[in-house]
Protein backbone atom coordinates (compact mmCIF):
# COMPACT_ATOMS: atom_id res chain seq x y z
CA UNK A 1 0.00 0.00 0.00
CA UNK A 2 1.83 3.40 -0.80
CA UNK A 3 1.59 6.20 1.69
CA UNK A 4 -1.05 7.93 0.27
CA UNK A 5 -3.05 4.99 0.28
CA UNK A 6 -2.33 4.45 3.84
CA UNK A 7 -3.08 7.79 4.89
CA UNK A 8 -6.63 7.42 2.89
CA UNK A 9 -7.29 4.06 4.63
CA UNK A 10 -7.09 5.59 8.01
CA UNK A 11 -8.96 8.56 7.56
CA UNK A 12 -11.37 6.45 6.51
CA UNK A 13 -12.66 5.18 9.35
CA UNK A 14 -12.17 2.05 11.11
CA UNK A 15 -9.41 -0.36 9.69
CA UNK A 16 -11.21 -3.04 10.22
CA UNK A 17 -14.94 -2.11 10.10
CA UNK A 18 -17.29 -5.58 9.54
CA UNK A 19 -14.13 -8.32 10.05
CA UNK A 20 -14.14 -10.85 12.28
CA UNK A 21 -11.05 -11.51 14.60
CA UNK A 22 -10.24 -14.78 16.39
CA UNK A 23 -7.74 -14.29 19.13
CA UNK A 24 -6.57 -16.55 21.77
CA UNK A 25 -4.64 -15.83 24.70
CA UNK A 26 -6.83 -12.56 24.78
CA UNK A 27 -7.18 -12.27 28.62
CA UNK A 28 -4.43 -10.05 29.19
CA UNK A 29 -1.55 -8.50 28.44
CA UNK A 30 -0.86 -8.43 24.36
CA UNK A 31 -4.00 -10.45 23.62
CA UNK A 32 -6.01 -8.23 25.40
CA UNK A 33 -4.40 -5.20 23.65
CA UNK A 34 -4.95 -6.66 20.54
CA UNK A 35 -8.61 -7.67 20.56
CA UNK A 36 -9.35 -4.22 22.04
CA UNK A 37 -7.48 -2.59 19.35
CA UNK A 38 -9.29 -4.71 16.75
CA UNK A 39 -12.71 -4.49 18.64
CA UNK A 40 -12.42 -0.57 18.53
CA UNK A 41 -11.04 -0.07 14.75
CA UNK A 42 -14.97 -1.98 14.13
CA UNK A 43 -14.28 -5.43 14.07
CA UNK A 44 -16.25 -8.37 15.49
CA UNK A 45 -13.79 -10.50 17.89
CA UNK A 46 -14.23 -13.72 19.78
CA UNK A 47 -11.95 -13.15 22.65
CA UNK A 48 -10.72 -16.40 24.25
CA UNK A 49 -8.09 -17.27 26.84
CA UNK A 50 -7.54 -20.57 28.74
CA UNK A 51 -8.96 -18.22 31.77
CA UNK A 52 -12.62 -18.05 30.76
CA UNK A 53 -13.59 -15.66 33.26
CA UNK A 54 -10.47 -13.25 32.13
CA UNK A 55 -11.96 -13.12 28.56
CA UNK A 56 -15.60 -12.60 29.29
CA UNK A 57 -13.94 -9.55 31.26
CA UNK A 58 -12.32 -8.50 28.26
CA UNK A 59 -15.37 -8.79 25.91
CA UNK A 60 -17.73 -7.36 28.81
CA UNK A 61 -15.47 -4.24 28.57
CA UNK A 62 -15.61 -3.82 24.86
CA UNK A 63 -19.30 -4.05 24.98
CA UNK A 64 -20.05 -1.56 27.76
CA UNK A 65 -17.39 0.92 25.25
CA UNK A 66 -20.31 0.22 22.53
CA UNK A 67 -18.16 -2.69 20.71
CA UNK A 68 -19.03 -5.98 19.47
CA UNK A 69 -16.71 -8.71 20.94
CA UNK A 70 -18.28 -12.26 22.88
CA UNK A 71 -15.75 -14.64 24.79
CA UNK A 72 -14.97 -18.18 25.15
CA UNK A 73 -12.57 -20.44 27.22
CA UNK A 74 -10.47 -22.17 25.14
CA UNK A 75 -7.53 -24.27 26.08
CA UNK A 76 -5.00 -24.19 22.65
CA UNK A 77 -3.40 -26.99 24.06
CA UNK A 78 -6.31 -29.38 23.23
CA UNK A 79 -6.41 -29.46 19.93
CA UNK A 80 -9.65 -30.85 19.24
CA UNK A 81 -11.31 -27.72 21.06
CA UNK A 82 -9.40 -25.39 19.28
CA UNK A 83 -10.23 -26.85 15.75
CA UNK A 84 -13.50 -27.24 16.85
CA UNK A 85 -13.81 -23.59 18.32
CA UNK A 86 -12.84 -22.19 15.45
CA UNK A 87 -14.88 -24.16 13.46
CA UNK A 88 -18.05 -22.92 15.09
CA UNK A 89 -17.41 -19.47 14.94
CA UNK A 90 -16.91 -20.58 10.92
CA UNK A 91 -20.26 -21.43 11.10
CA UNK A 92 -21.93 -19.07 13.39
CA UNK A 93 -20.64 -16.11 11.97
CA UNK A 94 -19.95 -17.16 8.17
CA UNK A 95 -16.41 -16.13 7.77
CA UNK A 96 -13.26 -14.91 9.78
CA UNK A 97 -10.84 -12.49 8.36
CA UNK A 98 -8.76 -12.51 11.10
CA UNK A 99 -6.34 -15.26 13.32
CA UNK A 100 -4.36 -13.68 15.86
CA UNK A 101 -2.90 -17.09 17.15
CA UNK A 102 -1.49 -15.36 20.51
CA UNK A 103 -1.62 -18.43 23.27
CA UNK A 104 2.10 -18.63 24.17
CA UNK A 105 4.78 -20.21 27.05
CA UNK A 106 7.90 -19.21 28.45
CA UNK A 107 10.59 -21.14 30.54
CA UNK A 108 13.90 -20.43 31.44
CA UNK A 109 16.64 -22.69 31.66
CA UNK A 110 19.62 -23.86 29.08
CA UNK A 111 19.89 -27.39 27.81
CA UNK A 112 20.83 -29.28 31.34
CA UNK A 113 17.78 -27.15 33.26
CA UNK A 114 15.23 -27.28 30.99
CA UNK A 115 13.24 -30.45 31.65
CA UNK A 116 11.79 -32.44 29.18
CA UNK A 117 8.05 -31.80 30.09
CA UNK A 118 9.02 -28.08 29.69
CA UNK A 119 10.26 -28.57 26.34
CA UNK A 120 7.13 -30.47 25.38
CA UNK A 121 4.71 -27.91 26.72
CA UNK A 122 7.37 -25.06 25.02
CA UNK A 123 6.84 -26.93 21.19
CA UNK A 124 2.69 -27.60 22.39
CA UNK A 125 2.21 -23.76 23.41
CA UNK A 126 4.48 -22.30 20.77
CA UNK A 127 4.34 -23.70 17.84
CA UNK A 128 1.70 -26.88 17.97
CA UNK A 129 -0.97 -24.84 18.77
CA UNK A 130 -0.66 -22.46 15.85
CA UNK A 131 -0.57 -25.46 13.51
CA UNK A 132 -3.71 -26.14 14.48
CA UNK A 133 -5.31 -23.18 14.72
CA UNK A 134 -4.23 -22.09 11.60
CA UNK A 135 -5.01 -25.33 9.91
CA UNK A 136 -8.46 -24.73 11.19
CA UNK A 137 -8.57 -20.69 9.34
CA UNK A 138 -6.86 -21.86 5.86
CA UNK A 139 -9.97 -24.05 4.13
CA UNK A 140 -12.46 -21.42 5.30
CA UNK A 141 -10.53 -18.61 4.46
CA UNK A 142 -9.74 -20.19 1.17
CA UNK A 143 -13.54 -20.86 0.08
CA UNK A 144 -14.24 -16.94 1.22
CA UNK A 145 -11.45 -15.35 -0.69
CA UNK A 146 -8.78 -14.75 1.80
CA UNK A 147 -7.63 -13.53 5.00
CA UNK A 148 -5.20 -12.72 7.55
CA UNK A 149 -3.44 -14.81 9.47
CA UNK A 150 -1.23 -13.36 12.70
CA UNK A 151 0.98 -15.62 14.44
CA UNK A 152 2.68 -14.08 17.76
CA UNK A 153 6.24 -15.38 17.91
CA UNK A 154 8.96 -12.88 19.48
CA UNK A 155 12.29 -11.31 18.81
CA UNK A 156 13.45 -14.31 20.51
CA UNK A 157 12.57 -16.06 16.98
CA UNK A 158 15.16 -13.79 15.32
CA UNK A 159 18.14 -13.38 17.89
CA UNK A 160 19.02 -15.93 20.83
CA UNK A 161 19.15 -15.71 24.36
CA UNK A 162 21.49 -17.23 26.62
CA UNK A 163 19.64 -20.08 28.97
CA UNK A 164 16.48 -19.84 27.14
CA UNK A 165 16.80 -22.88 24.95
CA UNK A 166 12.79 -24.08 24.75
CA UNK A 167 11.62 -20.77 24.31
CA UNK A 168 14.16 -19.63 21.66
CA UNK A 169 14.33 -22.58 19.39
CA UNK A 170 10.55 -22.82 20.07
CA UNK A 171 9.97 -18.48 18.36
CA UNK A 172 12.72 -19.75 15.61
CA UNK A 173 10.75 -22.54 14.72
CA UNK A 174 7.07 -20.85 14.67
CA UNK A 175 8.51 -18.11 12.60
CA UNK A 176 9.67 -20.88 10.05
CA UNK A 177 6.25 -22.03 10.24
CA UNK A 178 4.65 -18.84 9.23
CA UNK A 179 6.92 -18.31 6.24
CA UNK A 180 6.13 -21.67 5.08
CA UNK A 181 2.36 -21.20 5.11
CA UNK A 182 2.50 -17.56 3.73
CA UNK A 183 4.69 -19.10 0.60
CA UNK A 184 1.91 -21.89 -0.11
CA UNK A 185 -1.00 -19.85 0.79
CA UNK A 186 -0.15 -16.18 -0.73
CA UNK A 187 -2.23 -17.58 -4.21
CA UNK A 188 -5.56 -17.63 -2.01
CA UNK A 189 -4.71 -14.21 -0.88
CA UNK A 190 -4.12 -15.55 2.70
CA UNK A 191 -1.73 -13.88 4.04
CA UNK A 192 0.63 -15.32 7.17
CA UNK A 193 3.06 -12.91 9.30
CA UNK A 194 4.62 -13.20 12.61
CA UNK A 195 4.96 -10.64 14.68
CA UNK A 196 7.99 -10.71 16.98
CA UNK A 197 7.59 -8.50 20.10
CA UNK A 198 10.89 -7.54 22.39
CA UNK A 199 10.24 -6.82 26.14
CA UNK A 200 6.59 -5.60 26.63
CA UNK A 201 6.07 -5.05 30.38
CA UNK A 202 3.58 -7.94 30.89
CA UNK A 203 3.08 -10.81 33.68
CA UNK A 204 4.71 -12.92 30.81
CA UNK A 205 7.71 -11.97 31.46
CA UNK A 206 8.14 -14.26 34.79
CA UNK A 207 10.91 -16.70 33.15
CA UNK A 208 13.33 -13.75 32.47
CA UNK A 209 12.72 -12.05 35.47
CA UNK A 210 13.64 -15.53 37.40
CA UNK A 211 16.15 -16.23 34.74
CA UNK A 212 18.20 -12.61 35.64
CA UNK A 213 17.72 -12.90 39.36
CA UNK A 214 14.85 -10.22 39.75
CA UNK A 215 12.61 -7.28 38.41
CA UNK A 216 15.42 -5.03 39.15
CA UNK A 217 17.60 -6.99 37.06
CA UNK A 218 15.34 -7.60 35.01
CA UNK A 219 14.76 -3.49 34.38
CA UNK A 220 18.65 -3.10 34.14
CA UNK A 221 19.03 -5.55 31.28
CA UNK A 222 16.33 -3.70 29.26
CA UNK A 223 17.86 0.28 30.47
CA UNK A 224 21.46 -1.66 29.59
CA UNK A 225 20.97 -3.27 26.40
CA UNK A 226 17.61 -2.09 24.43
CA UNK A 227 18.84 1.63 21.98
CA UNK A 228 16.03 2.69 23.21
CA UNK A 229 16.09 2.34 26.95
CA UNK A 230 12.80 1.19 27.79
CA UNK A 231 9.96 -1.49 28.15
CA UNK A 232 7.37 -1.69 24.97
CA UNK A 233 3.44 -1.34 25.76
CA UNK A 234 1.06 -3.90 25.18
CA UNK A 235 -0.76 -0.70 22.90
CA UNK A 236 2.55 -0.51 21.11
CA UNK A 237 2.16 -4.14 20.14
CA UNK A 238 -1.49 -4.01 19.26
CA UNK A 239 -0.85 -1.24 16.77
CA UNK A 240 1.11 -3.81 14.81
CA UNK A 241 -1.35 -6.00 15.05
CA UNK A 242 -3.56 -3.52 13.34
CA UNK A 243 -1.22 -2.96 10.74
CA UNK A 244 -0.80 -6.85 9.98
CA UNK A 245 -4.56 -7.55 10.34
CA UNK A 246 -5.74 -4.83 8.06
CA UNK A 247 -5.55 -3.57 4.18
CA UNK A 248 -2.39 -1.20 5.44
CA UNK A 249 -0.26 -4.32 5.08
CA UNK A 250 -2.13 -6.08 2.07
CA UNK A 251 1.01 -6.44 0.20
CA UNK A 252 3.10 -8.23 3.46
CA UNK A 253 3.26 -12.19 3.92
CA UNK A 254 5.83 -13.87 5.36
CA UNK A 255 7.13 -11.29 7.09
CA UNK A 256 8.56 -11.67 10.84
CA UNK A 257 7.49 -7.77 12.34
CA UNK A 258 9.72 -7.21 15.03
CA UNK A 259 9.09 -4.59 17.63
CA UNK A 260 11.67 -4.15 20.01
CA UNK A 261 12.76 -1.02 20.61
CA UNK A 262 16.18 -1.92 18.87
CA UNK A 263 17.22 -4.88 20.78
CA UNK A 264 17.61 -7.48 18.00
CA UNK A 265 19.95 -4.67 16.09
Amino acid sequence: MSNVNMVAALKSGPLLQGKIAFVTGAGSGIGRASATAMARHGAHVIVTDLDGDKAARVAGDLAREGHSATSQALDVTDDDALGATIDGTFKRLGRVDILHSHAGYQTEGGLEEVSLEGMDLSWKLNVRSHFIAARAVVGPMKAQGGGSVIITSSNSGVQYDREMIAYATTKHAVVAMTRQMAADYARYNIRFNALCPGFIDTPFNAGFEKQMGGRGELENYISRNIPMGRWGTADEIANSVLFLASDMSSFMTGHALVVDGGESI
